[in-house]
């Protein structure tokens, strides 16, 4: 196995990143600008796919295709087809691999920007302001991507190459479902560690929550406004089953006790309630409305077990609230049902990556918990694979003026470079 590379190698890998930097800032703005909202992907991907090319890499590219996934653990109900996008894998096999295998995941779409004249620049500008870039996506997780692609560059600029397999892997869809890095499971990716550097603080994530996304609809009795009492109004009755999701999460965060380092999370269970549409006209009482949402659960956790305890709490509201039996609530799910992940502390992975992050920033490694879904969980829990999630400080990401800091994206790249370095293996070309 390969050993930690020596003083020399690590200076010259650094001074690589130093020299080719500007270009990856110009090359993170390229990419900010190709908006990629869901399902929107293609631009980004191809811009992507010619980088990879131009880097001499072994270059494919895939759709998700939903009816050979659908049947994989890994997937997670789709509301889209996918028919006009597509993952992006990049590999670089040695002559002879003496090394231990890595891929490189990143996700390159992004959310919604809300109302772009509330951000101080256009949202897909990436306006560069001091140590900030902003722009979204910039953070969550373009700036994620061009670290990946530009220390694989600094390693080769300083004269070496890897010793092991790599993969590049650009993935669609990790917001809504993460059936982008499904679709690249079912493909066949393997290796011995995975690095994805989403926005971690340059923290390493070592747990995550368990997600389920669920869109309810439920009905009222419509009337004329001058006799309400006669009807029902379907956005009272969401808010009513708001209400008791609200409990079932208050029961669900309770549970955090039993949770090594959740306890210490305020809200681990995290409901959101992130859309709502209901009612046909001003002066009728609503017939119907929906909403949609997400809710969190621990690692060990059995999805399918924490989506029959949110079916029956629907299916009891009809007893405790008699409004609530004529509003026949309805569920159905439409996004990321997956477990969460518990990467125990001592890995040769986690080992390596600390050393390298020291190295670079002269602190120990912090060991964190994201309350969210994350791609690392499907190689985790799908494949047994060390996932390691680790990237550079951001503020305001899924918010307004989302941004990424680039002195922290500079040494987020120096130390995947010399993580993939020492765990892949170098040797001179």
């Amino acid at each position: 196995m390969p050993t930690s590379i020596s003083d020399d190698a690590a200076t010259a890998i650094q001074n690589a990143v130093e020299a080719n930097f500007e270009k990856e800032v110009s090359f993170l703005q390229q990419i900010v600008r190709a908006r990629s909202l869901r399902g929107g992907e293609a631009a980004v991907q191809r811009i992507v796919q010619s980088a990879l090319v131009d880097r001499h890499y072994d270059v494919e590219t895939y759709p998700v295709d939903v009816t050979t996934l659908c049947d994989h653990p890994a997937y997670s109900p789709a509301t889209i087809d996918y028919a006009n996008t597509f993952n992006v894998s990049g590999r670089k096999l040695p002559a002879s691999s003496t090394g231990r295998s890595l891929i490189l995941n990143a996700h390159v779409d992004v959310v919604p920007t809300a109302n772009p004249a509330y951000w101080s620049n256009p949202p897909f500008e990436a306006v560069r302001q001091g140590d900030w870039l902003f722009g979204r996506g910039a953070g969550d997780m373009k700036a994620g991507l061009a670290a990946n692609l530009y220390a694989i560059d600094a390693i080769e600029a300083a004269g070496f190459e890897l010793q092991a397999p790599l993969e590049f892997q650009s993935v669609i869809d990790e917001e809504v479902t993460g059936n982008g890095t499904a679709a690249a499971i079912l493909r066949g990716a393997r290796a011995d560690a995975v690095l994805i550097p989403e926005p971690t603080d340059e923290d390493v994530i070592f747990a995550n929550s368990g997600v389920i996304k669920f869109r309810i609809l439920v009905q009222g009795v419509p009337a004329h406004p001058r006799e309400p009492e006669s009807g029902l109004s379907a956005i009272d009755a969401a808010f009513l089953v708001i209400g008791e999701l609200k409990a079932l999460e208050a029961q669900w965060t309770a549970e955090k006790e039993k949770h090594p380092g959740f306890d210490r999370l305020s809200n681990p269970a995290s409901l959101n309630i992130g859309t709502i549409n209901g009612g046909e006209w001003p002066a009728s009482i609503p017939f119907e409305c929906s909403f949609e949402g997400r809710i969190g659960f621990y690692p060990g956790d059995v999805p399918a077990d924490r989506m029959a305890s949110l079916e029956r709490m629907l299916q009891a509201l009809g007893s405790k609230d008699p409004r609530l039996a004529r509003a026949n609530p309805r569920l159905e799910w439409i996004g990321t049902c997956q477990a969460g992940y518990r990467l125990e502390e001592g890995t040769a992975a986690e080992t390596v990556l600390a050393r390298s992050h020291q190295r670079i920033s002269g602190s120990p490694l912090k060991r964190s918990i994201m309350a969210c879904y994350l791609d690392a969980a499907l190689y985790m829990n799908h494949c047994g694979i060390p996932a390691l999630t680790y990237g550079p400080v951001t503020r305001n990401i899924h918010g307004i003026d989302e941004c990424v800091n680039l002195p922290s994206l500079k040494r987020v790249t120096k130390t995947i470079a010399l993580f993939a370095a020492e765990w892949c293996g170098i040797a001179a070309k």
